[in-house]
């Protein structure tokens, strides 16, 4: 009688809220039975106070004859029996350890995992806790496609801890800028004016490309993406290509990297003495037009100017009215200057001379040159170089006196 009393003595009262072991007893229909250690009765712990992970099966994370530590959640009185048993959880356990760890941890990074996009944002958890990242503390930029994120782990900054609120909140966002900072110093610290880099191109945009140098975009203008005039960026690059550019200017306070896609490639003018010489004839289009001449690509990057006075033996007062911008024509090469990048052309010199013009640059010849004006004649009341000098009586002899 006495063992006896000592057993009842020794089994304690359950009520919800406790923290209790137990032993699983059985796993069976996404649900584990256990026997609440010094209790004498029963509890069930469903999936759901298992883990947050719906698809998850029981059996993987719960075996026979293991111990657990639980939270009493109510109690649960059979319908047909007078049995009572105890609703128990693990995840709700784990969750309130949690949320005792979070308390004082604002502005600490922890790691956590996304469960789903949500209205607004992100749904994360951390310890078996749920916490919330708002769509504007997800990234640097505002991310539009929340959905990518889910299942990923990363880092986040802790920004609120409210458990009598169920309320945490967390930004991805401080630790995305704080990394990028910190390779943004690196990369600046590394980058010279004048030298090649590899970088990638990250987007493309109507006034050029953003190349990513590892940290640090860097802008190629769309006038140094190509030797060739007026080319479209996306003509000239694709996002996610691989390209060496050339650092032109560097911009540290503003965050700002010049760079230069252009100058890493041969340029039209380099060889151009074994692609053109005097004398050849050759075929090209008129690029634009201007006061004293024209000028004509006759080399990708190359353009040839023919002088209003090389445009035809006709006078021609102005270019447009003997050319017009994107007319082919035939021009004969008078002269290469690779060292000033210069071309003169000539269409004239691949007509024939018309025979008035012979004849009008004969007469031209045959004029005389107008001689100079003489000097003005000396005026009468000047008194002549002879005349050495004159009396009295030259001057009053007429007077009476």
């Amino acid at each position: 009688m006495n063992e006896f009393e000592d057993l009842l003595n020794s089994v304690s009262e359950v009520t919800p809220g406790d923290v209790v072991t137990a032993e699983v007893l059985t796993v069976d229909a996404g649900q584990a039975n256990v026997a609440i250690s010094g209790t004498g009765v029963e509890g069930v712990l469903t999936l759901r106070e298992l883990t947050n992970d719906r698809d998850a099966d029981i059996n993987d994370l719960v075996k026979v004859g293991e111990t657990l530590e639980l939270l009493v959640l109510r109690q649960v009185v059979g319908k047909d029996t007078d049995t009572v048993t105890y609703l128990v959880s693990k995840k709700r356990l784990e969750a309130r350890k949690a949320w005792d760890k979070l308390v004082g941890r604002e502005e600490e990074v922890v790691t956590v995992k996304v469960t789903r996009a949500v209205k607004g944002g992100l749904a994360v958890e951390f310890e078996g806790l749920r916490g919330f990242i708002p769509a504007s503390m997800i990234d640097s930029r505002f991310t539009r496609n929340t959905e990518r994120f889910v299942g990923q782990e990363f880092d986040a900054k802790i920004k609120e801890v409210d458990p009598a609120e169920n309320r945490f909140i967390l930004s991805r966002r401080e630790v995305v800028e704080a990394a990028a900072a910190s390779a943004r110093a690196e990369v600046f610290g590394k980058l010279a004016v004048g030298e090649v880099v590899t970088g990638k191109v990250a987007r493309i945009t109507s006034f050029g490309a953003f190349i990513d140098l590892g940290g640090v975009d860097g802008l190629v203008h769309l006038t140094e993406l190509s030797h060739e005039r007026n080319v479209s960026p996306k003509s000239a690059v694709t996002v996610g290509e691989e390209v060496e550019v050339k650092v032109l200017a560097i911009d540290e306070v503003e965050g700002r990297v010049s760079l230069s896609l252009k100058a890493t490639q041969p340029g039209p003018w380099d060889g151009v003495e074994q692609k053109l010489a005097a004398g050849d004839v050759i075929e090209g289009k008129v690029k634009r037009l201007t006061d004293f001449g024209a000028f004509v690509e006759v080399l990708p990057g190359i353009d040839g100017l023919v002088h209003i006075s090389q445009i035809s033996h006709k006078r021609v007062e102005n270019p447009k009215d003997a050319l017009s911008v994107g007319q082919e024509v035939t021009v004969k090469v008078l002269e290469v200057n690779a060292a000033d990048e210069r071309v003169s052309l000539s269409i004239k010199a691949l007509e024939e001379r018309p025979a008035a013009a012979e004849g009008e640059e004969k007469a031209e010849k045959r004029a005389p040159r107008p001689r100079r004006q003489k000097r003005e004649e000396k005026r009468d009341y000047e008194l002549p170089e002879t005349q050495s000098g004159f009396s009295m009586a030259d001057l009053f002899g007429d007077i009476e006196l």
